[in-house]
C-alpha cells in the first residue's frame, strides 16, 4: 500500500485573532513560529528538559492543525490562530529568547505521536495554575524536571506511555493536501489511497456509502461509486470526480469522525478500520474483523428473531458460528458457517440497512458511542468549547475548572439552543443534552445549521418532528 507521510511545512500562516474575526494573517517560517510561541508560552529560566518537553508539545500541536487542515478545510485561509482560547500564543514582532531559539533550531522538525499512528499528536497544554486541562501542565512540567525527569518522561507523564518521538521529519513547503488537480477513475497513487481510506471510515457513519476493497491506491469503479454517493449525501456535484470541494469535504468529515484534532484521537493508520471484506473468517479466528462481524450479527439479532444473540468478544466461537449459519439460512445462502466474501457483504448490507434507518445516533454502536455527561467543571467547559466550534455566536469559556461568568453565559446560550429552561445552571438535563450534542458533532449526525442534513431542502418541505 502507498505510504502517506506527514511533512514539516516550511511556512505556517497565523491568523492574529479568533477564527471568524477580521484580523490580519502573517506567514512565517515554521521554526520562527515555534520560537515565537515558545518565547510567549514558557520561561527561558526553566530546566532544559522542561523547555524541550514544552517545545515538542507546541510543535506537535501546530503540526496537528496543519496536518488535519483544521481551519483550511473549513474555508479559512490560514493554518492556526494566535488566540489561546483556540490555539497557542503567538505575538507578532516579539523578542525571541536565545536559549529557546537554540532548542527550537534542534527540535522544530521533531514531534510526538501515538505509537502506530500517523498524525502528530494534538498535544494540548495549559499553564497548570490559572487553567488546567487534559494535556501538559507547563508549570507542572518544570516541577517534574526539577525531580529529574527528562523531556520524554515529562511528556509521557501527561500524554501516556504510548507516545513516541518522530525525529528529523522531512520538510516540504506544503500547506494544502489537495493535490492541485482533480482525481478521477483511472488515477493511481497515495492521494487515491487517502480518498479510499477516508471514504471507508466515513461510511461507518454514513452506511449508504459503499465500501471500497481493496484499498490499493487505484481509482476504480468501486471508488467512483463511493465518491458519487458521498457527493450526493453532502450536496456536491455528483460526478464521481474528487475536485477541491469534494476533497476538503472528505478532509473535514474524516478529521471529525476520527477526532484527529483532539487529544483522545482514534488515530490514523491509513490501513485501519475498514468494513470491506477482510478475507475468509472461520471458527477459531480472532481479532478486530471478528469483533466487527460479531457486532453486525448482534445488531441484526435484535431485529431478526431467527438470528441468535452474539457477544462481541473478538473470538470466532461456536456462538458466532451458530449466528452465521442462521443468517445464511435466512438469506438463502449455502450454510457453511464460514464468512467468505458473499456472506460478509450480505451481512454488511443487512446491517447497513438497520444502521441507516435505526442507529442514526449510534446508540448501540460500541465503536462510536456518545460521550458521557461531564462530571467536572473542566470537562463541562471543554464540551462547551467543542459545541462553540460549530455554533456561531456561542461563548467559549476558558478551561479553568472554575464556574465563572463566561461558563454561565455559554450554558445559558446552549440551553436556549436546545430549548431547555434557560437558567444558566448546570443541571442533569443540560449535562445530558451537552453530551448528546458532542456525540452528534463528533459522528457527523448533527441536524444543526452548521451541519448539512444529508439531503436537499426545497420549497414546501417541513420538519418531521
Amino acid at each position: 500500500m502507498p505510504t502517506v507521510i506527514p511533512y514539516i511545512p516550511e511556512n505556517i500562516t497565523v491568523h492574529l485573532g479568533s477564527p471568524s474575526s477580521g484580523a490580519s494573517n502573517v506567514t512565517v517560517s515554521f521554526s520562527d513560529y515555534i520560537k515565537n510561541v515558545a518565547s510567549s508560552e514558557i520561561y527561558p529560566t526553566w530546566s532544559e528538559s522542561a523547555m524541550r518537553a514544552n517545545i515538542l508539545a507546541q510543535v506537535s500541536y501546530a503540526l496537528n492543525r496543519v496536518y488535519t487542515e483544521f481551519y483550511r478545510s473549513r474555508g479559512y485561509n490560514f493554518d492556526i490562530t494566535n488566540t489561546t482560547a483556540y490555539d497557542q500564543a503567538f505575538v507578532k514582532g516579539r523578542n525571541i529568547f536565545e536559549d529557546i531559539s537554540r532548542l527550537v533550531d534542534e527540535l522544530f522538525n521533531d514531534y510526538i505521536r501515538r505509537q502506530g499512528f500517523v498524525e502528530p499528536l494534538f498535544a494540548s497544554f495549559c499553564n497548570g495554575t490559572t487553567s488546567t486541562c487534559e494535556g501538559l501542565s507547563q508549570w507542572g512540567s518544570e516541577e517534574l524536571a526539577q525531580q529529574g525527569y527528562d523531556s520524554m518522561r515529562i511528556l509521557q507523564n501527561y500524554y501516556g506511555d504510548d507516545i513516541e518521538l518522530v525525529i528529523d521529519a522531512p520538510i516540504q513547503n506544503i500547506t494544502n493536501s489537495y493535490p492541485g488537480t482533480a482525481l478521477r477513475e483511472g488515477d493511481t497513487g497515495p492521494n487515491v489511497t487517502v480518498i479510499q481510506t477516508s471514504l471507508n471510515r466515513i461510511s461507518q457513519n454514513y452506511p449508504a456509502i459503499p465500501k471500497i476493497y481493496p484499498v490499493d491506491g487505484v481509482f476504480g469503479p468501486m471508488t467512483t461509486a463511493a465518491v458519487r454517493k458521498f457527493q450526493s449525501i453532502f450536496g456536491l456535484a455528483v460526478d464521481g470526480v474528487v475536485g477541491k470541494g469534494t476533497w476538503y469535504q472528505l478532509v473535514k468529515l474524516y478529521v471529525g469522525v476520527k477526532r484527529l484534532a483532539e487529544l483522545n484521537s482514534q488515530g490514523q493508520t491509513f490501513s485501519g478500520i475498514s468494513w470491506a471484506y477482510p478475507d475468509a473468517i472461520i471458527e477459531g479466528d480472532s481479532g478486530q474483523k471478528v469483533s466487527h462481524l460479531q457486532y453486525m450479527l448482534a445488531v441484526l439479532s435484535e431485529f431478526t428473531p431467527q438470528i441468535p444473540p452474539v457477544q462481541v468478544t473478538g473470538v470466532f466461537d461456536a456462538e458466532t458460528k451458530s449466528a452465521v449459519l442462521a443468517f445464511q439460512r435466512r438469506a438463502g445462502m449455502p450454510e457453511t458457517g464460514e464468512v467468505g466474501a458473499p456472506t460478509w457483504d450480505a451481512i454488511y448490507d443487512a446491517y447497513a440497512g438497520v444502521a441507516e434507518t435505526v442507529l442514526s445516533r449510534g446508540e448501540l454502536f460500541p465503536y462510536q458511542g456518545n460521550p458521557a455527561p461531564a462530571t467536572t467543571v473542566q470537562a463541562l467547559q471543554t464540551q462547551l468549547n467543542a459545541v462553540a466550534n460549530a455554533t456561531p455566536g456561542m461563548p467559549r469559556p476558558p478551561i479553568t475548572g472554575q464556574p465563572d461568568a463566561m461558563t454561565q453565559r455559554a450554558i445559558l446560550q446552549f440551553q436556549k439552543l436546545c430549548k431547555l429552561p434557560a437558567n444558566g445552571q448546570i443541571d442533569s438535563a443540560t449535562m445530558k443534552a451537552l453530551a448528546d450534542d458532542i456525540g452528534e458533532l463528533r459522528f457527523a449526525r448533527s441536524p444543526r445549521f452548521a451541519q448539512f442534513p444529508g439531503y436537499s431542502l426545497r420549497y414546501g418541505m417541513a420538519d418531521s418532528n
